[in-house]
């Protein structure tokens, strides 16, 4: 059982105390949000310059709201404490060493710009997810911009996108094999790419590119959106008009991790009409660094997640026809004013431009207006999702389902004292809470998940009791024997924790006792990819990871064997459990017709966020619908 400190169960039970009264919330306090400067802890400065080529790429992806850098004073969030705004003075000072070297940089981002933090999340009543965060975004010179999987779980995102962000970029935001039903001026439905279908234009010095915006074979998208499969889309007339001309190099930026998915058939397609000519592939989704070559006139790269990674690619070109290898390099950079000072040679006097400045100074008018800094708490220390064992006092799954979830769903609830045991998927939590103040923002951005709890009554302790257990175990054997077609199915639909664990787990058995040992490292990503040379802009000690379990339940209670109990759980896994139950016992063959709303608090969004927002200090459930339970958020 999670050990808490006096004074934080002390602080649970004054906002528990508070509920009862109309103005629950109105203890909270707001901070508000100071402009972004160098982290009062040290970061490593990067100890090489970057690569330039004739083609220079500044590369972003899957964002997810991240536009106020993190504010977290425990690493490895100092790294990616630049803001937006602070990217921006960035690419401002890049585009003019471009211009000194006399060479071609362009700005490309491979999307989900939707769904991760209080800034696109916190909305108001009536709004639409990122709207307002999407006017910070229009405001840099992107070149190229595809759509992500997180611009389509809700109809009103995807218009929003297509109606008022799309036409901001000029024909430039890309959505190959992403439709939208819309109404034309006749008043007809019809059917329409949310963006382009491709994009042709001259770089500065005056190279043609052909350029795709690629989505992966999504399933999880809305009513009057459609996502064609990579295959059939290589196969429209459409594309093979597109790529008919030779370019002097294709630029191939999508939504679509560049190992183990469809970026090969793009790729040969376009190679079997032009044999030789350059091809850069920039990816994304599954939140990872990556870089691998498909051939050696090529260069796939992936610049990971939550604006913690921004990626360089260059390239050497050559003659139209050679054959040759090119030379390429890439890099993962950290985002942040020391790494950004040192690449464009500025220093905190002359590094801030006024376009950088002001986009700071709206974000931050942006999260007061979203009321971003009202302080539900104060959390003791760090709890996270992977760097501790679960269950642990350091767990933030330990957290939220041994005491917050129980204290929480027990207000006004005629059942309360009846003992049960509760159950939840461990993917609820989005993202560590780290220690010191907890506001709506960290709210909205570490539990998002809108999930209403069931339960069944009179379940016997000694069967509810196996149902835990053997919901894990499934999972196990499912892993065992059908990895690839549950994960398949999860992955259509948009989850990629499992690949981002994956890589954080690779990191920690490779190198991770050896480096955190070493005291000249601080925690970051540690990237081994299948291109040559280090690709990591500092060298870092890989953050320790712990493996956790599919499902986390309450502490049982201490009861008789055949005492009858509530067994609880998340509405997410109601088909999963129902069936893990009558495969633990045979007296009775339990339907959804057992199954019940457990508790009125849940009984609607709003209140829902409410209570949960209000008599939980550290952690609670955001006022936002969110679009599915376990999208990879993210």
């Amino acid at each position: 059982m999670l050990l808490l400190t006096p004074s934080f169960v002390l602080g649970l039970l004054g906002s528990l105390a508070a509920v009862s009264t109309t103005s629950a919330c109105e203890d909270g306090h707001a901070h508000d949000h100071a402009k972004r400067t160098t982290p009062s802890v040290q970061l490593t400065p990067p100890t090489r310059q970057l690569e330039w080529g004739d083609i220079n790429i500044i590369h972003t992806t899957d964002s997810h709201g991240w536009l106020l850098g993190h504010q977290k004073s425990s690493f490895p969030e100092p790294n990616y404490s630049g803001t937006f705004g602070d990217f921006a003075s960035f690419v401002t000072h890049m585009k003019e060493l471009a211009i000194e070297r006399d060479t071609d940089l362009l700005l490309v981002d491979s999307g989900d710009l939707h769904d991760g933090t209080g800034l696109t999340d916190g909305f108001p009543a009536g709004g639409i997810d990122a709207h307002d965060a999407n006017q910070f975004i229009k405001q840099l010179p992107y070149d190229i911009m595809a759509i992500g999987n997180h611009e389509l779980y809700i109809y009103a995102n995807a218009l929003d996108m297509h109606q008022n962000f799309a036409p901001s970029l000029k024909g430039r935001y890309l959505s190959s094999n992403v439709n939208i039903t819309v109404l034309n001026e006749k008043g007809q439905v019809v059917s329409v790419p949310v963006g382009e279908r491709f994009a042709k234009f001259k770089t500065r010095k005056g190279r043609k590119v052909t350029s795709l915006g690629v989505l992966f074979d999504f399933t999880g998208n809305d009513h009057n959106t459609k996502v064609q499969k990579v295959s059939d889309m290589v196969k429209e007339t459409w594309f093979a008009e597109a790529i008919k001309e030779e370019p002097d190099f294709f630029l191939l930026v999508g939504h679509m991790p560049i190992a183990r998915d469809d970026w090969p058939l793009v790729f040969n397609a376009v190679r079997a009409v032009h044999p030789t000519t350059p091809i850069l592939i920039l990816g994304g989704h599954t939140h990872i660094r990556d870089c691998l070559q498909l051939d050696g006139r090529s260069m796939s790269l992936e610049s990971g997640r939550y604006m913690e990674t921004i990626g360089w690619l260059s390239a050497k070109l050559d003659k139209k026809g050679s054959k040759k290898n090119i030379t390429f390099s890439r890099r993962y950079l950290d985002p942040n004013r020391v790494t950004f000072e040192f690449h464009t040679r500025k220093n905190s006097f002359n590094f801030d431009t006024l376009q950088g400045e002001s986009i700071t100074k709206g974000l931050n008018n942006l999260a007061k207006k979203f009321d971003l800094s009202f302080q539900f708490g104060t959390a003791p220390h760090d709890f996270t999702i992977s760097q501790a064992p679960f269950p642990s006092n350091d767990s933030l799954l330990s957290l939220f389902i041994e005491n917050a979830v129980p204290v929480a769903l027990a207000i006004n609830n005629t059942r309360a004292s009846i003992p049960n045991i509760m159950i939840t998927n461990s993917g609820s939590q989005r993202f560590d809470i780290y220690a010191g103040p907890f506001t709506k923002n960290d709210q909205l951005t570490a539990s998002p998940f809108d999930d209403s709890f069931l339960f069944i009554p009179n379940v016997p302790f000694s069967i509810a009791n196996k149902v835990l257990p053997a919901l894990n175990e499934a999972g196990a054997n499912e892993r065992r024997e059908l990895l690839e077609e549950r994960e398949r199915e999860l992955y259509g639909r948009g989850h990629v924790d499992m690949v981002y664990n994956r890589w954080l787990e690779e990191q920690d058995r490779r190198s991770g006792i050896e480096r955190r040992a070493a005291q000249n490292l601080t925690l970051g990503y540690v990237t081994s990819d299948a291109c040559p040379g280090v690709g990591d802009d500092v060298l870092h000690a890989p953050l320790p990871f712990f493996p956790t379990p599919d499902f986390i339940g309450s502490v049982p209670p201490t009861v008789a064997d055949d005492a009858p109990i509530d067994l609880v759980f998340v509405d997410f896994i109601e088909t999963q459990l129902l069936q893990i139950l009558n495969s633990v016992q045979s007296d009775k063959t339990f339907t959804t017709a057992d199954v019940s709303l457990y508790s009125p608090i849940l009984a609607t969004q709003a209140a829902a966020g409410h209570i949960f927002g209000c008599v939980w200090p550290i952690l609670g459930y955001n006022k936002t619908p969110y679009i599915e339970h376990e999208a990879e958020a993210k």
